[in-house]
């Protein structure tokens, strides 16, 4: 395909993604009270053994925090429509045959960013305690809302894109692009690499919401070079097999 025609391609596929977003959105906007409501449900539930609370500091605070509910709940509801337009737009990289297997790394990244994103909101609770834990006892700690939010939804869409990296990796397997020797040969590197992720998505001083998100993104990234392991032997064996073919006409 020539580049224009992959420019083309790609301001499609964005197009597409943008208008699932947008609606997203919407229905984000429509249930934002609600979705607020469960976001702060660690803070609520700290309260009741501590004084804290959260703070509007200012007039628009309100305003701009239902907004961000809206388009971060957009994108996380419609991360089935952008995943697809993602893979959509990688597969013609790929033959015929590998073309099938499509769907199957949509269905499996799709679940994979939602248990991702629900990895995020697991630890939120000990992380929000951990950190309230520094501050005395006889005082008041206040959570800045549009603050609060950004940092529990760039969480939760941080680990949710690191569920689904080890499915590109795959995908760049069966394109051609990364062998599974490749894969393995940097397993040192990649868990080295995700300890450090999981070390800046969570607290240094919280060891415990470390290795529980770590420990899944490792097993992902060893399953990701067990299924390009079995793609590379299956390709190895039919060109095997079409070499013989070739000698016996010869």
């Amino acid at each position: 395909m020539p580049l224009g025609a992959h420019l083309l391609e790609l301001r499609k596929r964005l197009f597409l993604a943008a208008i699932g977003i947008l609606l997203g959105a919407i229905v984000g906007w429509v249930f934002s009270e609600w979705i607020w409501e469960q976001l702060r449900g660690p803070v609520t539930a700290l309260a009741e053994s501590r004084r804290a609370e959260i703070n509007y500091p200012n007039i628009t605070s309100a305003f701009d925090l239902r907004l961000q509910v809206a388009i971060y709940s957009g994108l996380i509801l419609s991360s089935p429509i952008w995943l697809y337009q993602v893979f959509a737009f990688l597969t013609p990289g790929l033959t015929k045959t590998e073309k099938r297997y499509t769907f199957g790394f949509f269905f499996t990244a799709v679940p994979l960013f939602f248990a991702g994103c629900a990895a995020g909101w697991f630890v939120l609770p000990n992380i929000v305690n951990l950190m309230a834990s520094f501050a005395p006892v006889d005082t008041v700690t206040y959570f800045e809302a549009n603050a609060y939010f950004n940092f529990v939804l760039k969480l939760m869409l941080a680990i949710g894109i690191a569920f689904v990296l080890p499915v590109f990796m795959v995908l760049m397997n069966f394109a051609g692009v990364l062998s599974a020797a490749s894969i393995i040969k940097s397993w040192r590197i990649a868990i080295l690499v995700i300890c450090l992720f999981t070390a800046v998505a969570t607290p240094a001083a919280d060891v415990v919401s470390m290795f529980l998100l770590a420990i899944p993104m490792v097993v992902l990234y060893f399953a990701a070079y067990g299924v390009a392991a079995l793609h590379d032997w299956r390709a190895a064996r039919r060109a095997r097999a079409l070499e013989a073919q070739y000698a016996d006409l010869g």
